[in-house]
């Protein structure tokens, strides 16, 4: 067995974090569950090869794996700390769906794993510039998710 790179490990990390966005996003609009959405992204997504000739990354199956499931079991706090964070008056169902995905993502590991809120802020604010490359959006991700790790991991600032 080869060994992986850390390089390797944390594009693959990036790229589960990516991908976990994608399947909430999908989740709610297409009323599936996890575990549907789960193996359709373990058997089409990773390390998939694109008409265009392309390969997607490979990803972190556990990582992605745990952010569905600390989703589904904390959602209800993390929108919650979500709906806090947004300054705007905005409720999370208000937001744009990407947006949503995001956050319940980011949420699900500042509240369920060990990684640290930093890099967490600075993962998903990356993954949102990969979804608005022109906007806005990932000032704004930054902001939220800034108050969303104050709150979860306060001991971490």
């Amino acid at each position: 067995m080869s060994q992986i790179s850390g390089n390797q490990r944390r594009k693959m990390k990036s790229a589960s974090r990516l991908y976990a966005v994608q399947a909430l996003f999908q989740m709610e609009h297409s009323s599936q569950s996890a575990d549907k959405v789960r193996g359709e992204f373990l058997e089409h997504r990773f390390g998939a090869v694109t008409p265009e000739g392309d390969e997607m990354l490979d990803g972190d199956i556990p990582l992605f794996t745990k952010i569905l499931n600390e989703v589904v079991n904390w959602q209800a706090k993390i929108d919650q700390m979500t709906d806090r964070a947004i300054v705007a008056k905005w409720k999370i169902d208000r937001i744009d769906p990407t947006l949503r995905a995001l956050f319940r993502a980011a949420g699900a590991e500042l509240v369920a794993t060990d990684t640290p809120p930093k890099v967490v802020i600075v993962e998903y604010v990356e993954v949102a510039a990969a979804f608005f490359p022109e906007g806005r959006e990932p000032k704004f991700v930054n902001a939220v998710l800034d108050h969303m790790a104050r709150e979860a991991k306060p001991e971490a600032f």
